[in-house]
């Protein structure tokens, strides 16, 4: 996977950096997409002393501009992109009041960030990945955003009620099926991806899962060989409920 390059989102800290490390650790060279551009060097400079092919560019998803001098680097700079790994979100807790009360403000945010930032890089990049023999897209998506949790009592998320959050994740899946629909008999597989309850400063440190397993669902799904699966939502190599 020498010649593989693959962009994270929100790749300076937490799941993101811990994505880069891993693809980074199969011989892959990565770029972290950063909102901070310092902060983005920080974390590739902390990867290359780990031995990983590491660099970082500005990319802001809410900021079109950001995402057009992005995607204008990867280009000169590689040619090409193999795997996008749309890792950025959000999700503030303070405002997240529940479904009668949210201001429609936080709900606007949460969207720009988790799900129409995410749509605009994805749109952005796919020239470069389309380029790609096998080109790998990994949408982070979470079990809040699957329908069927919510509305099953017996879920360990029934009573969640974060809808900002929830919504715009099961946005994103709705945009994992269609694009994965749109490529189909292309090389392009497309996935999301539940990382689970990790240790970061969203999950916190009740969390259930270490970083490094935070990370696992999205290195398989940007590696998956030419028989793996596109248009679908996964944890661990699981299938997740819509």
């Amino acid at each position: 996977m020498s010649s593989k390059v693959a962009l994270i989102t929100g790749a300076n800290k937490g799941i993101g950096l811990e994505t880069a490390r891993q693809l980074g650790r199969l011989g892959i060279t990565v770029v972290l997409g950063s909102r901070d551009a310092q902060r983005g060097a920080d974390a590739a400079a902390q990867l290359k002393s780990e031995g990983v092919a590491a660099q970082a560019v500005a990319l802001s998803v809410t900021d079109a501009a950001s995402i057009a001098a992005a995607a204008a680097w990867v280009e000169k700079e590689f040619g090409q992109l193999d795997i996008l790994v749309n890792n950025a979100g959000v999700l503030d807790y303070a405002t997240e009041t529940g479904p009668s009360t949210v201001a429609q403000a936080s709900l606007r945010a949460t969207f720009d960030t988790n799900f129409f930032g995410l749509v605009a890089v994805t749109q952005a990049f796919l020239p470069l990945l389309k380029k790609s023999p096998a080109g790998r897209i990994v949408n982070l998506s979470s079990i809040l955003g699957s329908l069927a949790e919510h509305g099953d009592t017996n879920s360990p998320i029934y009573p969640a009620r974060l809808l900002g959050y929830d919504a715009s994740k099961a946005a994103v899946n709705m945009f994992t099926v269609e694009l994965a629909q749109e490529l189909k008999g292309t090389p392009l597989k497309v996935n999301s991806a539940h990382p689970g309850w990790v240790k970061t400063d969203m999950g916190g440190a009740g969390a259930m899962l270490e970083i490094a397993d935070g990370a696992k669902t999205s290195v398989m799904l940007a590696t998956l060989p030419p028989e793996g699966p596109s248009g679908g939502y996964f944890h661990l190599g699981m299938p997740m409920r819509w």
